[in-house]
């Protein structure tokens, strides 16, 4: 006869509660576990500070001199189509990637900031002029003129800034889309990376229609994004009434946040809270915007900047570097845009410092400037007459203002007459250098060829006659324009570098323009 124990049954209501205990556990536990991967992939891209960088405004900024360590990595603006050939890429329509080495020292300077251990991104579009894709309708041509700026200053990241009409222009966004995808595939072939931001305006509410549709196409073409950099600038009447500029820009940074997270899952690409915000970069158009209402102040970066960190951004820009600078007293009216300064109260502080501070950065280190073991000293450069872009320095020679030598690998430009000073002598005072340091010879440099006009191009300087502004004449095959009524004073004092000569000697550069049929000006 067989025992029966007694026991007692499960009911409903325990197996229920069983059953939701074990859920929330195994739940938990995939929260917890996406949450590690989520923080460990965020963590595989680091955030940068990569301030832009005018490069056709005036004045020059010097990007190769960086201020400090957060303006050693850059993003020079803009590439947009040639002009007269839209497949063709310009410095903003006014300069050929040749004559911007060579009027601008671009290829010069940019190497000179990698000297330092600094790097820069190519920004392509902005709101003026016409992006490449905009202007050609050619899927070789556009993709060989993307590919050519890559290649001449080899570029590991680019930024493709689209705003304005070319927002809506979606035929031209494929046609970008397309040739981006294809240029990063041969980058990989070739075992090199090509980060790429795409750059858009963003309003409180987030990003607009126009630009959720360019991300949805880029990502839907196969481009990789690094990701999406917004605008956070210029709100206008977007700009709530009592919205400070600081509110506006972390609202608009959390919607677009939120409409990221949609538009990559409907790409198929599921990505964690914390990796999304390292796919979000913010730039601020410091102090004083194209709205005249709008104004970013120093206190914004801080706070722009703390909210920057804690969310862990991907990158942090600023619209300008040029700009980084409080205005001078002669620039009287500060609510009209300037190029070279904020339009706010700076002092001496840099909205780089504030906005760049303590963000990781991916700039290189400089060249070490260690020995070999067993070498006791460095071996001097010795420079090459037939491979140095200009003379080679000489103790004994006479230089002037503007004029370029080389000297152990280097160009330099002297900032007055000079005669037996080193280039290279490190004074503690930069300023008082008479030298400028531009940048390494390159290789492919050849020396440049002097530019003479034939005799009788203009009168030969005469002691008797009167000149007034404007006139030229020559001397020993220089050519000099008056800067005002003169008589009897020789433009050789121009040629000694004197600024206060009646005379200017036309450059080279001038030189070669009349020789071609242009006015030298």
């Amino acid at each position: 006869m067989s025992k029966h124990f007694p026991g007692r049954k499960l009911s409903w209501i325990r197996l229920s509660v069983l059953v939701a205990v074990i859920a929330a556990v195994v739940g938990a536990g995939v929260v917890s576990w996406r949450t590690y991967t989520d923080t460990r992939a965020a963590a595989a891209s680091p955030s940068v500070f990569t301030g832009y960088v005018d490069v056709t405004a005036t004045p020059r900024y010097a990007f190769e001199q960086p201020a400090t360590e957060n303006t050693k990595s850059v993003a020079l603006a803009f590439i947009v189509a040639d002009a007269k050939d839209g497949c063709t890429p310009s410095w903003g329509s006014f300069y050929s990637l040749e004559a911007a080495a060579t009027e601008l020292d671009l290829d010069r300077r940019i190497a000179r900031l990698r000297q330092t251990g600094g790097d820069i991104a190519v920004s392509f579009g902005g709101l003026s002029n016409r992006e490449l894709s905009t202007a050609c309708t050619d899927d070789a041509r556009l993709q060989q003129a993307y590919s050519a700026v890559v290649d001449r200053y080899d570029l590991s990241t680019i930024d493709l800034d689209i705003e304005g009409t070319a927002l809506a222009d979606k035929a031209a966004i494929a046609r970008q889309a397309k040739a981006i995808t294809a240029l990063q595939k041969d980058r990989q072939a070739e075992d090199k990376n090509l980060s790429v931001w795409l750059t858009l305006p963003v309003a409180p509410a987030g990003l607009t229609a126009d630009a959720t549709a360019a991300v949805a196409q880029m990502l839907a073409a196969g481009v990789e994004l690094a990701g999406v950099n917004i605008m956070t600038m210029d709100y206008g009447e977007s700009r709530v009434a009592g919205q400070s500029m600081l509110q506006a820009s972390i609202a608009a940074a959390e919607a677009t946040h939120a409409q990221l997270g949609d538009i990559y899952s409907a790409a198929q690409q599921n990505l964690g809270a914390q990796t999304l915000w390292r796919r979000i970069g913010l730039t601020p158009m410091i102090g004083q915007n194209d709205i005249v209402a709008d104004v970013f102040t120093l206190a914004d970066a801080q706070g722009l900047h703390d909210f920057a960190q804690g969310k862990g951004i991907g990158r942090m820009s600023m619209w300008s570097l040029n700009r980084d600078a409080e205005c001078g007293p002669n620039y009287p009216t500060l609510t009209v845009v300037s190029d070279a300064c904020s339009g706010v109260a700076q002092g001496s502080t840099r909205f780089s410092d504030v906005l760049g501070a303590d963000i990781d950065s991916k700039v290189t280190d400089a060249p070490s400037s260690a020995l070999p073991i067993g070498t006791t000293t460095a071996t001097a450069i010795v420079d090459n007459p037939a491979t140095s872009p200009y003379p080679i320095w000489s103790p004994v020679a006479t230089y002037v203002q503007s004029d370029r030598i080389v000297w152990q690998g280097n160009v330099y430009e002297a900032k007055w007459w000079t005669k037996d000073d080193v280039p290279n002598d490190p004074v503690h005072d930069g300023a008082a250098a008479p030298w400028k340091l531009i940048g390494p010879v390159l290789p492919g440099d050849r020396p440049a060829p002097e530019v003479t006009v034939p005799a009788g191009t203009y009168p030969a300087w005469s002691a008797t006659t009167v000149y007034h502004k404007g006139d030229r004449v020559m001397l020993d095959q220089h050519v000099f324009e008056a800067k005002w009524w003169v008589q009897t004073q020789s433009p050789e004092a121009a040629l000694q570098g004197s600024s206060d000569s009646a005379w200017m000697k036309l450059s080279n550069e001038e030189m070669a323009k009349l020789l071609a049929g242009g006015t030298a000006k």
